[in-house]
Order: structure tokens, then C-alpha cells, then sequence
């Protein structure tokens, strides 16, 4: 096991730089994810430092080692593919062994950890059985297996479960933090889907446009983004963005008004005229009185608005209409445009919510929890 650690890394495809000053150390044994929309980098990372790309610039040691000019075979690293790559022809357990044969590792050692490896990953019964006869589920662990049996000092792995279908990856990704727990091998793991990155990290690397945009704790980076890219790529469903104007006293949404804190104009000092972003979670949006309920005396709490905002801010309140309901079973995703405007907004709400299309809902926005971003670099200016 080993550190990973990337200085100033930079590469280049003839005018295309598709990694610029990529700099982090992971410390031994943790589980990193690089995360980021297709075509951010995050892949051209991990081939660099498994040395499948070579850098234009920039430094990649693993350990204490600099190996910029060291051969892919030599770095001591495993990877497992999107596509599991196994060998057709061959056996469970020749697929797992076939990596320490080349490196003429001896047979009995070899065959110890085919056994353990096989034992560890539920695969122990399935290793006379060739890979056309095993599902997506268990030619995936057989990946997994055949770099596990290496004992590298790096696990890179690039999308492994993205061929699975839901259930599967759901399974599948649990048993690979148990396997990470059990091992303690570091590991860098590439993906694009946002609940893996949560669910998997021990450490999250969110890029954008070959940038690291923002690196922390997967409940820092979703509870404080450093800007409106990051807001909005974490989270299911997405961060609300609202275009809003300030008039001076407040923020203008169309024909609409939210209130803003004094501690807002004391830090920014913004002018009136001026535009920004406002960014809101869908679950601090809730509906104060839906026209359907004749109950008009109801609790806003029951309707699933979260009242605790910052000491000393006033609650907003918005008229929106109803364009798409979708019930998810334990909850309703409820898509809406502001009266007055054509900004749109989601709305995360209890499974007993249903108003209908068209309908008009009275909204009610947890100030305590809104984010301002800078309307052209899209920084985050507040809180």
C-alpha cells in the first residue's frame, strides 16, 4: 500500500488540454472517487497514473517513488475496467490467476490466493466456470478478484459498475466498500454517477473542464460547494438555480420577491440592478397550501417545509404551477415554474402530496439554506 500523489499534472492531446493543474496527495489506504460530468478528465487522471498516458507536465509519485518515466508493468498498480476484460477461454480461476503467472509467481502461492481471493468475493463455487456462464454481477467480481490477487500497492478503477444494471450496481457497490474496508488498499475510483462517489468516498475530487473544482468529504462538498458546477452535480434531484435580480431590497424572481438577510448586504454590498444565482435543494422547498386541501388551518411542517433558517432571516414565499408530479414511493417530486416567469424549480415533498397538473402551489423557500453564486463565474458568494 502507498500514497498517491499528483503535482501540477497537466496533459495535452495536440491543442487539447484535457487535465490542467491537477495537484493531491491521497494518503495511504483511503478511497478516493474523481467524479465530474463525461469529458472532465477524471479518466485521463487515472490512466496517467497507472501509466497509460504520459504527462505533459507535471509530477506523479506513488509512494515516496517518482515514476513519470516508469513503465506501466513496473508501478505495482490494478486496474479494472468498465469492460471486466476477462479472458474467454479461460477459467474463474485461471482469469484470476493468469496476472501473478506472469509474473512468475509459484504455484502454490498462487493457488492460496486464488482460494482466498475467490472465498473473500463469494466466487469460490463459480471457479471452474468460464466467464459466458457467469452474470454481469459475477464477471465484475472476477475483475475485481484478478487485481485483488496481485496485492498492489494502488487500486485505480475506472467505472466498474456502470455496466450493471440497478439492483446489481446497488449490491455490487456495497460489497466493494465491505472489500476496501477488509483490505485497506488505496484506491482511486473514477465514475459519474454521484450516488456512487457519496456512497463509496472517503474523499471526493469533483472536476470540471480538466479542473478540480472542489476536494472534501462527500457531506462537505454537498453541504458547502464551492461553487454553482458543484451545487448542481451533486444531489438527486439537483440544486435549484434561480435567476434573480437585486432591487434593492430584496431579490427579484420575475414578478416575484424574496427577502434577503442583512447579513447578506453587509458581507456582498450588492447593487441594485445587479444579477445572481440563487441555488436552493429541492428538500427545502415546501408547499405552505395546497388549493386541493380544504384543511387550510394545516401545518406547513406536514407538507414537508423545513422552517429553520438562519437566526434573524425571514422565510420566502413563492407562486408557482405545476408542469410534472412524480411519485418515487416514499416521496413526490413535484417540477414547477414561478408565476410571472419562466423559471423552473423542483420541489421534494411526502408520497401523500399530489396536486395536479396546472395546479397552483403556494411555495415556501428555507432561507436559512439558500446559496447566492456569482451569476458569470458561477462562485459561491453566500453563505
Amino acid at each position: 500500500m502507498a500514497t498517491v500523489r499528483l503535482e501540477g499534472l497537466e496533459r495535452k492531446f495536440d491543442n487539447v488540454r484535457a487535465i490542467e493543474n491537477i495537484t493531491f496527495e491521497i494518503p495511504d489506504g483511503q478511497f478516493w472517487v474523481l467524479v465530474g460530468p463525461s469529458g472532465c478528465g477524471k479518466s485521463t487522471i487515472l490512466r496517467t497514473i497507472a501509466g497509460l498516458e504520459t504527462v505533459t507536465d507535471g509530477k506523479v509519485y506513488i509512494g515516496d517513488v517518482l515514476v513519470n518515466n516508469v513503465p506501466a508493468r513496473q508501478r505495482d498498480v490494478a486496474m479494472v475496467f468498465q469492460n471486466y476484460a476477462l479472458y474467454p477461454h479461460m477459467t474463474v480461476r485461471e482469469n484470476i490467476a493468469f496476472g501473478l503467472q506472469m509474473r512468475r509467481v509459484d504455484a502454490k502461492t498462487i493457488s492460496n490466493r486464488v482460494e482466498t481471493v475467490a472465498r473473500t468475493l463469494s466466487l469460490d463455487h463459480l471457479l471452474d466456470r468460464k466467464p459466458k456462464q457467469l452474470s454481469g454481477g459475477q464477471q465484475q467480481r472476477v475483475a475485481l478478484g484478478r487485481a485483488i490477487a496481485r496485492q498492489p500497492q494502488v487500486f485505480l478503477l475506472d467505472e466498474p459498475l456502470s455496466n450493471l444494471d440497478a439492483q446489481l450496481r446497488d449490491d455490487t457497490r456495497a460489497e466493494l466498500k465491505q472489500l476496501h474496508h477488509q483490505l485497506g488498499i488505496t484506491t482511486v475510483y473514477v465514475t459519474h454517477d454521484q450516488v456512487e462517489a457519496m456512497t463509496l468516498a472517503d474523499q471526493i475530487v469533483v472536476l470540471d473542464r480538466g479542473r478540480i473544482q472542489q476536494i472534501g468529504d462527500p457531506q462537505t462538498v454537498y453541504a458547502q460547494p464551492a461553487n454553482r458546477m458543484v451545487a448542481t452535480f451533486l444531489g438527486n434531484p439537483a440544486m435549484n438555480i434561480l435567476p434573480a435580480v437585486y432591487t434593492g431590497r430584496g431579490f427579484s424572481l420575475g414578478e416575484q420577491f424574496l427577502p434577503v438577510s442583512l447579513e447578506f448586504q453587509e458581507r456582498l454590498h450588492p447593487v441594485e440592478g445587479e444579477g445572481f444565482d440563487l441555488g436552493i435543494r429541492p428538500e427545502y422547498v415546501g408547499i405552505i397550501s395546497p388549493p386541493q386541501r380544504s384543511d387550510s388551518e394545516a401545518k406547513p411542517e406536514a407538507l414537508g417545509v423545513r422552517r429553520q433558517g438562519r437566526q434573524g432571516e425571514e422565510e420566502g414565499v413563492l407562486m408557482a404551477e405545476v408542469r410534472v408530479v412524480e411519485p418515487l414511493g416514499r416521496e413526490t417530486l413535484i417540477r414547477c415554474c414561478l408565476l410571472g416567469s419562466r423559471i423552473c424549480l423542483n420541489v421534494q415533498v411526502g408520497p401523500d402530496v399530489r396536486p395536479r397538473l396546472g395546479e397552483r402551489l403556494c411555495l415556501q423557500l428555507d432561507l436559512g439554506q439558500l446559496f447566492v453564486f456569482d451569476s458569470n463565474t458561477g462562485e459561491v458568494l453566500y453563505p
